[in-house]
């Protein structure tokens, strides 16, 4: 279910996005009538305070949540029309989520972890799947950690084992909740500059991060207050 490209060259559009959820006095409004678009191969950070909304954002572009109102398409894919069983598999394909504590399965070996995408997607051949995650690997420098379990690894080896996951399916969309917020500020460095490499081989690439030093090295930063977006404008390519 892999989705196509769009012609104007926009990614993610998002119209009118509303998330409510119900509190105990009445409804919480967390995105109010949002409206964001990102380009193919643009390198956008999320920045805000806690509760401001930026993982809800989140998860309406991934499709893990779905809006209260409005339109969500990525890829040229209306999201609010699939169901939960649809968007499961078009997320398998389209999106590369990478998480602050990696999310590695403890019991599957580094290789096997990046093979798992590709068999829940039923993408290639077994063969095929482990020639493309031993070149992933070799993409992030961990091919002779390939055998290995995550708890062999350190926190900035298994951040790229997790970034070589995210890529398995080849999504045309990557997203990072915080990806180097559980790294010491060398390591981060490096990851990020791994980021870079991938938006510069033509990956999307949406990054939530606190760090201000980072967020200053990226072409366009949208800051999320109390539901609402602020974006800098820049729309250039890294």
């Amino acid at each position: 279910m892999k989705s196509e490209m769009t012609n104007n060259g926009v990614l993610v559009d998002i119209q009118n996005l509303v998330k409510d959820y119900d509190g105990p006095t009445g409804p919480i409004h967390v995105l109010k009538s949002v409206n964001l678009q990102v380009g193919e191969g643009e390198f956008v950070g999320i920045r805000g305070p806690s509760g401001s909304g930026k993982s809800t954002l989140l998860n309406m572009i991934t499709g893990i949540d779905r809006p209260t109102g409005g339109a969500v398409t990525v890829a040229g894919q209306s999201l609010v029309e699939l169901n939960e069983n649809q968007l499961a598999r078009w997320r398998g394909v389209n999106v590369g989520v990478i998480f602050q504590f990696y999310q590695l399965l403890p019991t599957l070996t580094v290789l096997e972890n990046v093979i798992l995408p590709m068999d829940f997607a039923r993408m290639w051949n077994s063969r095929e799947r482990t020639e493309r995650a031993m070149n992933l690997l070799e993409q992030v420098e961990l091919t002779d950690q390939a055998h290995k379990f995550p708890n062999a690894l350190s926190g900035g080896q298994q951040q790229r084992a997790a970034i070589a996951r995210a890529l398995a399916n080849d999504p045309p969309l990557l997203v990072g909740d915080e990806p180097t917020g559980n790294l010491d500020s060398k390591t981060a460095d490096r990851v990020f500059a791994l980021f870079e490499d991938l938006v510069k081989q033509g990956k999307t690439f949406l990054m939530v991060t606190h760090s201000v030093s980072l967020a200053e090295r990226m072409p366009r930063v949208i800051e999320v207050f109390d539901g609402k977006l602020h974006d800098n404008g820049s729309r250039r390519k890294s």
